[in-house]
């Protein structure tokens, strides 16, 4: 049985949107700001210190949306690895809600039958779609991962991948804040990752539902 693999989840540094209160969602523009790219650097000087040995045994994979390319090219730079851009490793996405303020949304009520992670915002994704998306990612990516794998991600697909990385379903994300450089570490063992490949191949035979639009907790 191989080592546990030492995954660190990283939010990119504040966006342009971040600061204007958009809902970014899968919005591919937005770049950092000076602040976002002073967070890239101390995220990344964090994972210098988490990530020892050469750079054989590290792995860096980003989101390939801007905010997130341009955090994980600070990131890569510092520890002298390439970057791997992913599109599973992007953001909810949030439809016709994308680019909208987050002042100017007006709750609706979840639509009877639906846990609230469970709903397709503004025709987009749910929760639970961005959960069974990253359990295929980490399914194909995980069993030939070096002992750090780095991945440069979004506010709400941390805490899901968190969630997934963890054992945990769509409806037990926690919705804790990730502020933006924000660094988290998980070691995840070879059997645990058995446990939830299984766990994710239930939930994608169960689900299939659709939804209406609802409200959105926060800009991402």
């Amino acid at each position: 049985m191989r080592d546990p693999v030492t995954v660190h989840l990283v939010r990119h540094g504040q966006s342009t949107w971040n600061v204007e209160g958009r809902l970014q969602g899968q919005t591919v523009h937005p770049e950092l700001t000076e602040r976002g790219r002073r967070e890239a650097a101390e995220a990344a000087a964090l994972l210098r210190a988490r990530c020892p040995g050469t750079g054989e045994d590290v792995g860096l994979i980003c989101s390939d949306l801007v905010r997130a390319a341009q955090t994980a090219a600070v990131i890569g730079q510092v520890l002298g690895v390439i970057v791997e851009q992913d599109v599973a490793l992007r953001e909810q996405g949030l439809g016709v809600l994308e680019g909208r303020l987050t002042k100017e949304l007006v709750p609706e009520p979840t639509p009877e039958g639906l846990d609230i992670t469970e709903v397709r915002w503004g025709g987009g994704e749910s929760i639970e779609d961005v959960h069974d998306r990253l359990g295929t990612f980490f399914e194909r990516v995980l069993p030939a991962a070096p002992p750090h794998l780095v991945l440069v991600t979004h506010g709400d697909t941390l805490r899901v991948a968190r969630a997934w990385l963890q054992g945990r379903g769509h409806r037990d994300v926690d919705w804790d804040l990730v502020p933006n450089g924000f660094v988290t570490t998980l070691a995840v063992e070879a059997g645990r990752l058995r446990d939830q490949e299984r766990l994710s191949r239930h939930q994608r035979r169960a689900s299939g539902r659709t939804a209406g639009p609802d409200s959105i907790r926060s800009a991402h």
